[in-house]
């Protein structure tokens, strides 16, 4: 009776969580409707005038459809890539340093801006990358005619990507960090007998050691290929840099909330949320595959 007892207080331990599941994730479900109408708030979802499919050929239409979607994939897959290029290299880097009390505090420095806001963040953006910011001050040294970084958009993708990669890439540092602990120390003094140096024992033992962990990252973040960064992007860019900046989730904030085109925006969420659930269950069939990653 006491085991059920037990039993009993762990699952209504779990009801708050469970209805806070309830209120804000299944029952918001049934607004989906909305992308299959010609929505108006005064009629609600049961009488607005059903549409089918035409929100999702509209999109399809307009130059801003195709535009967003690009914009999207080539900002998300830049992160990816630009992530796991630059926490790897840093991670092999810091592995090789002996010194661990510096190698300690280099890891808590490039750590540190993970846990700040993105809001602090842009801040910090505006005063470095403004008109009469300290890159273009520099600039001026080698007479550079400044350049107005925020509202060009050849330069802007490339200042959201920076940024994620340096807010996060000492995150990602610390995995494989763990993973290089995972390396036998008996391969490198096996490698050391037979006369390699530091950059054969990096290239034949550590990078391959690291591969596993490599795919299985790589292929996890195949599932975030349409999520680029709203909160990113939304305190950084401006109407300048639509063309280069807006993503779907943007576009849908506009679009929804600032034009009040409520199923249009709705259907363009819904399918998002379809390609990026597709996209996740390859993810995790490939990193089963792959990198012999189950989560069940």
């Amino acid at each position: 009776m006491r085991s059920k007892g037990d039993q009993l207080s762990y699952h209504l331990m779990l009801g708050p969580g469970l209805l806070v599941l309830l209120l804000f994730s299944v029952v918001p479900m049934f607004g989906i409707a909305m992308a299959f109408e010609h929505y108006v708030p005064s009629k609600g979802i049961f009488h607005s005038t059903w549409v089918g499919l035409d929100n999702l050929r509209y999109l399809f239409q307009i130059h801003d459809g195709k535009q967003i979607f690009y914009n999207t994939v080539f900002i998300a897959v830049m992160k990816i890539v630009s992530n796991l290029v630059v926490s790897l290299v840093f991670a092999v880097l810091l592995n090789e340093l002996r010194l661990r009390f510096y190698k300690r505090v280099i890891q808590t420095v490039v750590y540190l801006p993970h846990f700040l806001s993105w809001i602090i963040l842009a801040g910090i953006l505006w005063d470095i990358l403004s008109y009469r910011g300290l890159v273009n001050q520099i600039l001026g040294v080698f007479h550079v005619e400044p350049i107005m970084f925020f509202a060009s958009n050849r330069w802007f993708p490339f200042i959201v990507v920076a940024s994620e990669v340096w807010k996060e890439f000492g995150f990602n540092t610390i995995v494989f960090l763990a993973a290089l602990t995972g390396i036998g120390p008996a391969l490198y003094e096996a490698a050391a007998l037979d006369g390699a140096g530091r950059l054969r024992r990096l290239r034949h033992v550590t990078l391959p050691g690291l591969t596993p962990v490599v795919i299985l990252l790589a292929t996890l973040s195949l599932g975030n290929v349409l999520n680029a960064g709203f909160d990113q992007i939304f305190v950084l860019y401006n109407p300048l840099v639509f063309e280069s900046g807006d993503i779907i989730d943007t576009y849908v904030y506009r679009s929804g909330l600032l034009d009040a085109q409520y199923g249009f925006a709705t259907a363009v969420g819904l399918m998002k949320s379809a390609v990026g659930f597709v996209l996740i269950l390859a993810s995790y069939f490939l990193a089963s595959k792959f990198a012999n990653y189950r989560i069940f």
